[in-house]
């Protein structure tokens, strides 16, 4: 029988609680879990910044959780729309987008589609406080210290 492939997005900049839950979360839909860590320029495209950590740091984080099958860096994109062509790689079953990741899972379905992939999409619901577990927030309060 073929195993349930489940994939997860995301820059994992700073680990924390939030990222568990996601990845816990993400991990219950398929009996594997393939984690896509964005590269550092795929980062500073989207969000217009670098990254805390390097991206080597940061795949070696992720795929050292116990929820994540496999951590694998994300392909270098030209745009914006590229960033999900490491799905044809691997053809999950299921994607899981986290609460805030800012994606239209719509524009995927479709995208997927046109490569003749059907994919179930799952966006995750908030779990935890966000004013204290966010990437974002986390790096405002280090660089305060």
């Amino acid at each position: 029988m073929k195993k349930k492939v489940v994939m997860a997005f995301g820059s994992f900049d700073i680990i924390h609680p939030g990222h568990l839950v996601y990845l816990k979360k993400a991990r219950s839909m398929g009996d594997r879990l393939i984690v896509v860590v964005a590269r550092d320029s795929s980062i500073e495209m989207i969000k217009g910044r670098k990254p805390f950590f390097d991206q080597k740091t940061r795949l070696r984080m992720v795929g050292a959780l116990r929820y994540v099958d496999k951590a694998v860096l994300g392909k270098r994109i030209a745009n914006y729309r590229d960033r999900y062509s490491i799905i044809t790689d691997y053809k999950p079953d299921v994607i899981v987008f986290g609460y805030d990741q800012k994606v239209n899972p719509n524009d995927v379905r479709k995208w997927a589609l046109e490569r003749g992939l059907k994919i179930k999409l799952i966006r995750a619901r908030e779990a935890l406080d966000r004013r204290i577990y966010k990437s974002s927030r986390i790096r405002e309060l280090l660089t305060a210290i």
